[in-house]
């Protein structure tokens, strides 16, 4: 019998099991959120916070191995300029490459250019004005992690909406590599993006970098991106600090649920959910299904894939803790993944079921529909974010979108007419809350002689 087949879990019939075993079906893997990780990080925040530059520098040396000839570059710097020596790695973008940063970049922007916010402004009653507005955050900071895998396509998610709303500092940071050196594909993405620094550090101690600034590196409002239980617990800290900033959303190991019925194709399923698993061994993927034939067949076919995977052993691991389930019916699995809310969603299902299923389906990160729409499309190319609410937190967080890199406020404006008209209104209200100064906020206008002069149409400056 295949090795790799034998590993995976077998399926289980949603309705035989009891409620503590359903849970268990659908529990993620603990996040690593010790009292002991929590003191590393508060200890690495606290001196990035006092020792700027040179605490960064010696954390870079201690974590990833490498001593930086740049911590920090503000863009752009061309070829021939002399801080590129030393700062950019000497491999070779190809044609191929850039060309396929260029289309995803184009789509992302064609996509989040749409979610641009419109101003509002309203009369509530007369001579009342209420506005909505929008502005974009002065300064972001971008978080790009490094470690295995070189992630343009994550500075394209983060890049493009900070570019489009306007942020006017798009500072991105990322590990350096093993030379301590940055990636040409990653300086190729940040130059389409206008990112106007780049930091050669990571982790906790980049995080505190960009929540306070140091020497070289301004403070930022608002910090985005994924990462490691470190730079998840450093970004919960510094936002959770008196004048700290903000973060985008809570975060963990990425996850796939599919929902495949008898149209399904095995190999189509079996690879999207290894295109998940490989990310890491707390990755999980679930698969539900009122076929136990189709779930048979995905088994196989993901025994047979992972052979040719370079990081099996990965896959394999987070493999080991995933979940194939036999649902009743489509509606049974429509429930199980409404209570799942997972990071991604994919319905490999027949056309004529898709519509309604995603009518239901509202708690999900991201989803995908058909059985030619891969979950790696988002990862890189179609033009959505794939900066999404992981861990459960999809019933009430959304997917990085262009509207968070704004902030909004309101104005309003009443005149001496609409004061007199909701003057009363509010001294009730606020006589009622035994607030007032409210009250004679408003009762000092209505008796005073400018208000009489203007009420006779005098003008008064």
């Amino acid at each position: 019998m295949n090795d790799a087949l034998t590993t995976l879990p077998k399926p289980k019939r949603w309705s035989q099991l009891n409620s503590n075993s359903q849970a268990a079906m659908l529990a993620r893997p603990a996040q690593q959120q010790n009292s002991q990780l929590q003191q590393q990080v508060a200890e690495i925040i606290d001196t990035v916070r006092t020792g700027g530059d040179t605490a960064l520098t010696h954390y870079t040396q201690q974590f990833d191995g490498v001593r930086t000839n740049f911590l920090s570059i503000q863009l752009p710097i061309s070829a021939d300029n002399s801080e590129s020596s030393g700062f950019l790695s000497t491999l070779v973008l190809t044609p191929t490459l850039s060309a396929a940063i260029d289309a995803a970049y184009d789509n992302i922007r064609r996509f989040h250019i749409l979610q641009q916010p419109q101003n509002i402004s309203t009369e509530t009653s007369p001579g009342v004005n209420c506005q909505l507005k929008y502005t974009p955050f002065d300064a972001v900071g971008l978080y790009i992690p490094g470690g295995t895998a070189v992630l343009p396509s994550t500075v394209l998610m983060l890049g493009v909406p900070a570019q489009l709303a306007g942020c006017r500092e798009r500072i991105l940071v990322t590990p350096p590599d093993k030379n301590g050196e940055l990636s040409p594909a990653i300086y190729y993405a940040a130059m389409k993006c206008g990112i106007t620094r780049i930091v050669l550090a990571g982790g906790a101690q980049a995080i505190a970098a960009l929540a306070f600034g140091t020497e070289t590196i301004p403070a930022v409002n608002k910090i985005f991106g994924p990462g490691n239980s470190y730079v998840t617990a450093a970004k919960q800290q510094v936002s959770q600090l008196v004048g700290g900033p903000a973060i985008d959303l809570p975060a963990g190991p990425s996850e796939l649920l599919i929902i495949a019925d008898d149209s399904a194709e095995p190999a189509f399923v079996a690879a999207d959910l290894l295109s998940q698993a490989e990310h890491g061994a707390d990755s999980q993927v679930i698969c539900l299904s009122p076929s136990t034939n189709v779930l048979s067949a995905i088994r196989q076919e993901l025994a047979q894939q992972l052979k040719t995977l370079p990081r099996q052993a990965i896959a394999r691991q987070a493999l080991a803790q995933s979940s194939f389930i036999v649902t009743t019916d489509l509606a049974e699995a429509i429930a199980i993944s409404q209570r799942y809310a997972p990071e991604h969603l994919s319905l490999q299902i027949a056309a004529t079921e898709q519509e309604n299923a995603l009518a239901q389906l509202t708690n999900a990160g991201s989803i995908f529909v058909g059985h030619y729409t891969p979950e790696a499309g988002g990862d890189y190319a179609t033009g959505t974010n794939h900066v999404l609410p992981t861990y459960g937190f999809a019933k009430n967080y959304s997917s990085l979108g262009l509207l968070d890199f704004y902030r909004r406020y309101t104005v309003q404006t009443m005149t001496a007419q609409g004061l007199a008209q909701l003057g009363p209104t509010i001294i009730t209200l606020a006589e009622l809350e035994t607030l007032n100064a409210h009250a004679q906020a408003v009762s000092v206008r209505l008796t005073s002689a400018r208000f009489e002069l203007d009420q006779q149409g005098t003008a008064h400056d």
